[in-house]
């Protein structure tokens, strides 16, 4: 079977920083960062979670909550005794644009109970954060970004992403299409060679692909591509050289299709991008 994830993964990075290996008392706020989520594990104790709706999270029992997306949240514990906390701060590249990212709801909780196969992991992972070796904090970083490809292994195993790209490649017939699709923007992908890949009929094909993932195998090669191009553009290639890897005739194609999909030329594009990020790194200081 295709790896579902290593295209994503190989174009699309994701860092982790560690910021909190501890206990937690009373009440601790987190203000969204922007391009940057969350991966929470909470060890020990029990913690209200709010995000500023009537509606909180009560977490009575080791659980992971995952935050793919900046979003502003606020942990309630005992002041006295807290809860055993272990946090890393999710860089997805792109931002809320990562494939993944962008695929999963805004927040995720899962008991530790419920991701099994995740117990190797997390042993390794709660002995670093109580230990002092050297290289602590980097063993941390790599074990949290390991972790996030356990859990995605999770939700597709389990079924729990109902929609959209991870739903796709969580289809048994429909995981192929998409796979090729993610190793190959490049090439010209007619509606029959994508359904022989999913050994499904065009019809067929077409029908679940839209019910599952949200919209035709076009509009997401489109999309996919786009995204590529995105990339490109951030790492200051040139625009002849983005659309020759990403399956356009040249650059006049791709900058049609660019500001079809975003509203803006690559060039306008790259400008406010290379601003934004100017912000973030001014706010991260």
């Amino acid at each position: 079977m295709a790896d579902r994830l290593a295209a994503l993964f190989a174009h699309f990075a994701v860092r982790a920083e560690t910021f909190q290996t501890g206990p937690l008392c009373g009440i601790n706020s987190l203000e969204p960062q922007a391009g940057r989520g969350q991966l929470h594990l909470i060890r020990e104790g029990g913690v209200e979670v709010h995000h500023g709706k009537p509606e909180l999270l009560r977490i009575a029992e080791p659980s992971l909550l995952l935050y793919p997306r900046p979003q502003a949240h606020r942990f309630v514990t005992d002041p006295s005794c807290g809860a055993q906390f272990v946090c890393a701060h999710m860089a997805f590249e792109g931002g809320a644009s990562h494939p993944i990212a962008a695929a999963l709801p805004p927040w995720i909780c899962l008991p530790l109970t419920a991701i099994p196969s995740c117990a190797p992991i997390l042993s390794q992972l709660f002995a670093e954060a109580q230990a002092d070796y050297c290289g602590r904090q980097l063993m941390l970083n790599r074990l949290f970004e390991v972790l996030l490809i356990w859990v995605l292994r999770e939700l597709m195993a389990q079924g729990q992403i109902q929609s959209g790209m991870l739903a796709g490649l969580s289809h048994p017939k429909l995981r192929g299409a998409l796979v090729a699709l993610h190793e190959a923007p490049e090439r010209e992908w007619p509606l029959e060679a994508l359904a022989a890949r999913a050994g499904m009929s065009r019809t067929v094909f077409a029908n679940t692909f839209r019910d599952v993932v949200g919209c035709t195998p076009g509009g997401y090669l489109q999309q996919w591509r786009i995204n590529l191009a995105q990339k490109g553009l951030r790492q200051g290639r040139a625009l002849k050289h983005i659309a020759a890897d990403v399956g356009y005739g040249g650059e006049a194609a791709l900058s049609r299709a660019f500001r079809a999909h975003t509203g803006l030329s690559p060039r306008e594009w790259r400008k406010a991008e290379l601003h934004r990020s100017e912000q973030e790194a001014t706010d991260h200081r």
